[in-house]
């Protein structure tokens, strides 16, 4: 079971809203905890343990795996007065003197058996420091921090310096823009995630240099005490459980959002499950249909496990294998044309005598350069790449250069190199780190997460087709741990099929028109069919009972050559013919991303 431990303790607050006055459990130790238990893993704590507990702490401590720290007496544990005037929090009395007091002998010595630590404000960044070094020094995995302003004010330099040696941090807008600036300026180093709340407008995702905006979800405001810590408790959780940085943020905020529902902590005390995040209004997923699809896939046969050689590939056993598979996996995206409005047409060019389409296309030019330049694929080189040296790769047999978007494929080479050379690591090196873990696909995945071309995606389209190649090549690469298998591969030919077969009801006829007019989205748009079409791929697999790469087969090479782009449809070959809605003017979002 994934464990974490949590360094802070819990309180007693007085709570003043503009409707009322009550007496609750608090403390960011305590909200921190129960979120992180609330989302599914094992919480240890460390700090101030009263003696006896209180009766009222109960529902708090036996949820806890463990309890551990010096003892104080009921009368000492921590007590905060907050008035909340809208989102603005004014703490009207603060007792922490406990927490400041806390004597690191009393740390475990050894913190290695724990995936996590998270350390709280503790009332003085002083403190916060000291305990963050000693963490590290005993051997913790993975350590985050939060903080709160008075410490940032006071303290700013310690504070600072926290920031830079934490992996995870996290802060509220308002701590943001003292630290910063503002929030444009917040930045971390490559391989950090930090993790900006913003109340009502929802959170900002930043990894190393690259931010992502969370929406917030739709709640009604009762108690905004915890929300915070809420929010750091469910992420820190989802990241140790494996999940994309911005997955992990947005299933907190919808536990964020549960919680400021209700008075104090109580919506963190529940046993269920935590809230999941919802699909878009604009559409949803037909189970009808994907009971139906899903008793057709179950009795198809597949073409099995492609071994990633072939005549627009790498040879097996080539030495520069590993440095081509992870620069080249990253460039699989954006295969198509448009005038400024709407699709017009894929990429399908000649190279070398051989007409190609969309990723063998690209393929076969890397594998061509791979041949004259095998140094080419190199962190270093690629954080050097230029325009001029992509337009030779993918130059056409008549001259022309047929990959759209070339602006981005430098971007995405370049941001892969240097986020590699910053941290330190070289294909053999990332594959070597992850084979040595109890979960070896996990453990690789959530170091993708920090690497340019690959970090960006929260469904980790590129990332798993990167560890599907690595496990599949003849060289077997990686081997997955038990019971480890890649997510749903979400890409235009599985969104097309789920919106063509009627898996996907486009429920607003504005998204419905563009959709079927091949128009492009925004960003919201397209995500709304992909998240769907994410999860429909994961109900076919539960249902289907076949694996997740049958799944994928299906989707991505039957259904492409059955139901394709340009041409014709070939119903009446087609398996799911007699189950299938026949939504033919539909076509897949249209948006130009970098995620496929």
């Amino acid at each position: 079971m994934t464990h974490l431990l949590v360094i802070g303790s819990p309180s007693l607050d007085t709570i003043h809203t503009k409707d009322q006055t009550f007496e609750t459990l608090g403390g960011a130790g305590l909200y921190m905890s129960m979120a992180a238990h609330r989302s599914g893993v094992d919480v240890s704590m460390f700090g101030p343990r009263p003696d006896p507990v209180p009766d009222v702490l109960n529902p708090f401590s036996k949820r806890l795996k463990e309890w551990i720290g010096p003892s104080i007496s009921p009368d000492e544990i921590p007590h905060f007065e907050i008035s909340h005037n809208n989102e603005k929090a004014d703490y009207l009395k603060c007792s922490v003197d406990v927490e400041i007091d806390l004597d690191l002998n009393t740390l475990p010595k050894d913190l290695s058996d724990y995936d996590g630590v998270h350390i709280t404000a503790m009332g003085d960044a002083d403190v916060q420091q000291a305990l963050l070094t000693a963490c590290r020094e005993r051997g913790a995995k993975l350590i985050s921090l939060g903080t709160w302003i008075t410490n940032i004010k006071v303290k700013t330099d310690t504070v600072k310096r926290s920031l830079e040696n934490a992996d995870v941090f996290f802060m509220n807008e308002e701590e943001a823009v003292y630290l910063f600036g503002s929030v444009d300026n917040a930045h971390v180093q490559t391989g950090q995630i930090l993790y900006i709340t913003m109340a009502d407008k929802g959170a900002l995702v930043i990894q190393g240099d690259f931010r992502t905006h969370i929406n917030a979800a739709q709640t009604r405001l009762v108690d905004p005490t915890g929300a915070g810590e809420t929010f750091c408790g469910a992420v820190m959780a989802n990241l140790l459980l494996g999940m994309h940085p911005i997955t992990a943020g947005q299933r907190a905020s919808v536990l964020a959002a549960e919680e400021i529902a209700h008075i104090g902590p109580t919506a963190l005390l529940k046993d269920d499950l935590p809230p999941v995040v919802p699909l878009d209004e604009r559409v949803c997923i037909n189970k009808e249909q994907v009971e139906k699809v899903s008793a057709v896939v179950k009795t198809l046969s597949y073409a099995g496990s492609f071994n990633f050689v072939s005549d627009y590939l790498p040879p097996a056993d080539h030495p520069n294998a590993l440095d081509y598979f992870f620069a080249v996996t990253l460039q699989q995206f954006s295969f198509w044309e448009d005038d400024g409005s709407r699709y017009t047409k894929p990429l399908i060019s000649q190279i070398d005598g051989t007409l190609l389409k969309g990723s063998a296309y690209l393929y076969y030019a890397f594998t061509r350069k791979l041949k004259k330049d095998p140094l080419f694929f190199t962190p270093e080189r690629q954080a050097q790449i230029t325009e001029h040296d992509l337009l030779v790769v993918f130059r056409a047999d008549d001259g022309t250069d047929p990959m759209p978007a070339i602006d981005l494929h430098v971007q995405q080479a370049n941001q892969y190199g240097r986020d590699m050379l910053a941290m330190g690591l070289t294909p053999v090196e990332m594959m070597a780190r992850a084979q040595d873990s109890p979960m070896p696909l996990k453990s690789f995945m959530m170091k993708l997460d920090h690497i340019g071309g690959y970090k960006e995606d929260p469904i980790r389209k590129k990332s798993d087709l990167l560890a599907l190649s690595l496990s599949q090549r003849p060289e077997k690469f990686f081997k997955f741990g038990a019971n480890e298998t890649v997510a749903p591969v979400v890409d235009y030919h599985c969104m097309r099929s789920c919106l063509r077969i009627g898996l996907i009801d486009v429920m607003d006829s504005g998204l419905n028109n563009k959709l079927a007019g091949r128009e492009i989205l925004s960003k919201d748009e397209e995500w709304a069919v992909r998240f769907a079409a994410y999860h429909i791929q994961e109900q076919v697999e539960a249902l289907s009972g076949k694996p997740i790469g049958a799944v994928d087969w299906f989707f991505f090479n039957y259904m492409r050559s059955h139901c394709p782009e340009m041409t014709d449809l070939i119903c009446k070959e087609c398996a799911v013919d007699a189950v299938c809605a026949h939504r033919k003017e539909m076509f897949q979002p249209v948006l130009r991303t970098t995620f496929y």
